[in-house]
């Protein structure tokens, strides 16, 4: 476990478990769930406070999708899962050092047989206000491809738990998970003015999300900003009332989105396409604040 602090930040890196955040703490308070000893023990990626998505964010749907006159396949990731989810980042051991900024996380995965090449980074910074995380992602392979990437933080649920974020569409799910129609955002399902977590399944992608977004843990007295660059222009939200956790993942892209990338509705989807050696590039930063006692 590789740890960094700043004045009352803390957090704890396993770059070996999928270049994963183990914890995020202020004052000892917990930011986001953290990684257990036995998930640890275990490598348990999906036990993690934070992992990566690279080289993109969420599903292929059918396992496959159509791009440059070629039909490229995939295998399911994430058993009991049918489709590949988040990609091969959060599968792979990531290499760590010593940055003047902070950690610096870095993986290398050059695969012929596969789909992608790529390298990917991310650097983890602790300042006054709190946790900054620059992520970049480099296509390596040998021809241009859709790519895109995000981050898959855990959030500890409570009765007291609020969120507040501006978008513009609501991506409906379908069977599998895969993402479907892009509605104007329904006042039912808008988080512009703070809310409760829903009380019902929630497993969608927010789109034309505004960069920012406000959690706020009333029974812990602690709140947790979320800004991000303009590349992050998609929210997911994953809230399942019977588990003690929900996830707000900052992402590039929508579910699915390479499956759906022709037209007006493919600029909704957010592909990034890269040539060989283009890269994508942006920060994600965590601010927590304190919520005064009433």
């Amino acid at each position: 476990m590789i740890e960094l602090s700043n004045g009352p930040y803390s957090i704890g890196l396993a770059p070996e478990i999928g270049g994963s955040l183990a914890w995020f703490r202020k004052d000892g308070v917990e930011l986001m769930r953290p990684l257990s000893h036995a998930d640890r023990e275990a490598g348990k990626v999906v036990g993690a406070a934070m992992f990566p998505m690279v080289p993109y964010a969420n599903r292929i749907a059918d396992n496959s999708f159509e791009f440059g006159g070629r039909t490229w396949r995939f295998e399911a990731n994430n058993p009991p899962e049918r489709f590949n989810v988040h990609g091969t980042g959060w599968h792979l051991p990531w290499c760590a050092e010593q940055d003047g900024r902070g950690i610096l996380l870095s993986l290398r995965h050059i695969a012929p047989d596969e789909p992608y090449s790529y390298e990917a980074t991310q650097l983890f910074s602790l300042s006054p206000e709190g946790l900054t995380v620059e992520l970049r992602l480099t296509n390596r392979g040998e021809t241009a491809m859709p790519f895109g990437f995000g981050l898959h933080p855990w959030f500890e649920r409570d009765g007291g738990t609020t969120l507040r974020f501006g978008a513009k569409h609501f991506f409906m799910e379908g069977p599998d998970h895969v993402a479907t129609e892009a509605l104007l955002v329904p006042p039912e399902l808008d988080f512009r003015e703070r809310r409760p977590l829903p009380d019902t399944w929630r497993n969608n992608d927010y789109g034309g999300w505004d960069g920012i977004a406000e959690l706020r843990f009333t029974q812990r007295g602690i709140g947790l900003n979320i800004e991000a660059d303009p590349i992050f222009g998609h929210l997911m939200l994953y809230a399942d009332p019977q588990k003690p956790f929900f996830c707000v993942e900052p992402q590039s892209n929508a579910p699915c989105a390479f499956n759906r990338m022709g037209g007006r509705e493919g600029e909704l989807f957010g592909a990034q396409i890269l040539a060989p050696g283009e890269s994508l590039t942006g920060s994600v930063r965590f601010l927590p604040f304190d919520i005064p006692s009433t």
